[in-house]
């Protein structure tokens, strides 16, 4: 399993945006899940979870870099979400509508890229997650997912902070992992109980049981740290933590790949992409600008740096 709890790195990715709230917490909540799948893979590379929907919220993009790196971004209609704020429909499932949520695994130019696709009906991210582990993986899956708006003190008054969190359970009956010993013993469980039997899928309802038990304040309060939540939840057979990833916002744009790209095109091109005597691209992900003179582009013979 997996259990991911953001709060400086998800508030700095949503802090360059100025996202209307219920587009930041939609968008939230799709890098807890990114972070949670993409952290599960053993792989060197990148994960990335895409949505294109008929919803307000037209496209979600979160891309997580091995082993910690995460950057994302959304596209939506702002009057078709302040809409949605009016009558209140600013569910993740109405905000998103209907359409596809594929997920990449990107090892390198070298290797075969793998990529998941899912059907989205007006489902939650988390049951959509669902569907995705039974569709491609086969494997018994259970996601919970939170996002909050924090409030706190700052120097010119209250200020806010948002915070994610998930948690991710999976059956692995062949998993050696399931009877190795634990780091936080179960010591309220009666004497002689057994940890664990990995023959028996009794301890998978069981999981399943608990992390119905899972409120969103666990999973988002900066007091509640992963070892205290997975201690409450099995604290009866205790848990195996493994040592903890530090997530950081992170994006792989620089101005000399921006450079490259425009190198690519030809002087005619470069004409149409000039405004007020300058070309600005803005990068998606963390809304940096760079600005370019044309007129070293069309030095560039053919496209060619």
């Amino acid at each position: 399993g997996r259990t991911v709890h953001l709060g400086p790195s998800i508030d700095a990715i949503l802090a360059r945006h100025a996202y209307p709230a219920p587009v930041a917490r939609l968008l939230a909540e799709a890098i807890a899940l990114t972070a949670l799948l993409g952290s599960s893979i053993k792989f060197d590379g990148r994960f990335i979870l895409q949505t294109r929907t008929d919803g307000p919220v037209s496209m979600l993009v979160i891309d997580f870099q091995t082993p910690d790196g995460i950057r994302a971004y959304a596209s939506f209609d702002a009057a078709g979400v302040e809409a949605a704020i009016a009558v209140g429909r600013t569910a993740p499932a109405e905000l998103l509508g209907r359409g596809h949520l594929a997920m990449t695994v990107d090892q390198g130019p070298d290797m075969r890229r793998y990529q998941g696709v899912v059907v989205l009906e007006g489902e939650s991210l988390e049951e959509v997650a669902h569907v995705w582990f039974r569709q491609s993986e086969q494997i018994p899956t259970r996601v919970r997912l939170a996002v909050a708006e924090m409030l706190t003190k700052g120097e010119g008054g209250a200020a806010h902070a948002w915070r994610a969190g998930g948690v991710m359970v999976q059956f692995l009956p062949e998993s050696e992992d399931r009877v190795r010993a634990r780091d936080l013993h179960p010591g309220d469980a009666p004497e002689g109980t057994e940890l664990h039997d990995p023959e028996t899928d009794d301890a998978w309802a069981e999981a399943e049981a608990l992390m119905g038990t899972i409120e969103d304040v666990e999973l988002t309060d900066p007091a509640v740290s992963a070892e205290r939540l997975l201690f409450r939840l099995f604290h009866e057979r205790g848990v195996r933590v493994f040592e903890p990833l530090r997530m950081e916002e992170r994006c792989r744009c620089s101005r000399e790949r921006v450079a490259t790209m425009l190198g690519q095109f030809t002087a005619e091109q470069v004409d149409e992409m000039t405004v007020d005597g300058e070309i600005v691209v803005t990068c998606e992900f963390c809304s940096t600008k760079y600005h370019f003179d044309p007129a070293t582009l069309r030095a560039a013979p053919d496209g060619e740096d």
